[in-house]
């Protein structure tokens, strides 16, 4: 036991100490907050040009609604000029034909390039609540507005959980898979990254000889397991850093581009009280059941899925036969990933029912259901098949593993790896 302590010291320093590992721990969540925040800010940014856009109202129904805007410049005339008496500087012609309440397709808006859907979006709601009130004016029916309004309305549908002891609380089925979806990924990104790292790590010591020194002194499952926690330990480190990297990060951020809020107190109102609802709906879910199962499963599929990678890693040569033998199993996470998007509408349906008890995908299915609330017997029954089926991969790898790490030179088949689970 002493021996696989010294193997996870030795691959957890040795990665944590390069400059590589450093780097990318850095500057991801640097890039994670970019990705939210420059297209916000960039948003923001104004070219501070005041465009100038013709207005010509043959109905001269609507040309006191085009006022000038820091934006946009209206200028009213009589007729549309020639494409040749078109002042360069006049970005478009808006060109009312007649009464929009009575024919909505006299309208159009011409230019020399294509229209920006800025400049159509202010025209248009511009023009349909004036077009809206000149219908309801035209019926003559008092509180017609009214009515037309209320009619409009549209239900709202209010969730919430019962207990035990009949009391409510306020639930949501997009926060409940929003968060299913994000243990999800984390799984399914760490799998993918970290398994890789063992196989590389396997691939590179078996290439430059090193293993033929390091079993010389320690078994080869020794070395397996050592490495596999060893990749493990530090791909949690850098999550970890990276979390807390990205909070403050995050924060900073929030504190430089500033979140607008709502002039209108109805809006702001509104906004708060979504908040709330949101809120209220994170903490009425099983927190303390999904991290604990999170952890759980995170570790099964983790430890089944880098068993696989290390032997792989034991068995090929080069990085271009790495490509047949990992095809299967990315396909493998792929039909989890897509497994576990079918199965968030219908968390009791068959396929989440059955993606969540086996083995290989029940990792990742699995997370999606808890927030909706799984029976305890599925659960510990997934559980037991997760980590039965895990510690099985793991002893059929570390017999290819042991033999592989010392077999260089040749590119073993299919028949070759079983003949040597039977040495």
């Amino acid at each position: 036991m002493n021996k696989i302590f010294l193997i996870i010291q030795r691959e957890y320093l040795t990665r944590v100490r390069r400059k590589s590992f450093l780097l990318l721990t850095l500057l991801m969540p640097v890039l994670m907050v970019a990705l939210v925040f420059v297209p916000i800010w960039l948003g923001r940014i104004s070219s501070g040009e005041n465009r100038t856009v013709m207005v010509v109202d043959e109905s001269h129904l609507y040309d006191s609604l085009f006022r000038s805007t820091p934006q946009f410049h209206f200028v009213h005339e009589k007729a549309v000029p020639k494409v040749t008496d078109l002042p360069e500087d006049v970005e478009a012609v808006v060109h009312i034909k007649s009464d929009l309440s009575l024919n909505p397709n006299a309208l159009e808006v011409l230019s020399h390039k294509e229209v920006q859907s800025d400049l159509s979006n202010h025209v248009g709601d511009l023009l349909d609540s004036a077009v809206r009130e000149q219908k309801i004016e035209r019926y003559g029916i008092a509180g017609l507005d009214s009515i037309v309004s209320d009619m409009g309305s549209n239900v709202e549908i209010s969730t919430a959980k019962w207990n035990d002891k009949g009391e409510t609380t306020t639930s949501s089925a997009d926060v409940a898979q929003a968060a299913g979806f994000f243990f999800t990924l984390i799984i399914y990104i760490f799998i993918l990254t970290y398994g890789g790292m063992v196989m590389q790590g396997v691939m590179e010591e078996k290439t430059n000889r090193i293993m033929e020194i390091m079993v010389s002194s320690v078994r080869p499952f020794e070395l397996m397991m050592g490495k596999i926690i060893g990749v493990a330990l530090v791909g949690i480190t850098q999550l970890l850093l990276w979390g807390v990297l990205g909070g403050i990060i995050l924060s900073a951020a929030s504190g430089i581009v500033g979140t607008e809020i709502p002039a209108n107190s109805a809006n702001a109102a509104s906004l708060l009280s979504g908040e709330t609802a949101i809120f209220s709906a994170i903490f009425s879910l099983p927190l303390g059941e999904m991290l604990l199962l999170f952890v759980l499963y995170f570790l099964g599929g983790y430890l089944f899925f880098a068993s696989i990678f290390a032997a792989i890693g034991a068995a090929i040569n080069s990085q271009e036969d790495s490509s047949q033998f990992m095809s299967p199993i990315i396909l493998l996470l792929l039909f989890s990933m897509y497994a576990a998007m079918g199965s968030a509408s219908n968390t009791d349906g068959p396929l989440a029912f059955w993606g969540s008890l086996f083995p290989l995908t029940s990792p990742i299915v699995m997370m999606i259901r808890i927030p909706f609330g799984v029976p305890l017997w599925q659960e510990l029954l997934s559980l037991v098949l997760l980590y039965g089926t895990s510690l099985a991969m793991v002893f059929v790898a570390a017999k290819i593993y042991r033999v592989g790490i010392l077999m260089y030179g040749k590119k073993p088949s299919l028949r070759d790896m079983l003949r040597w689970l039977r040495y």
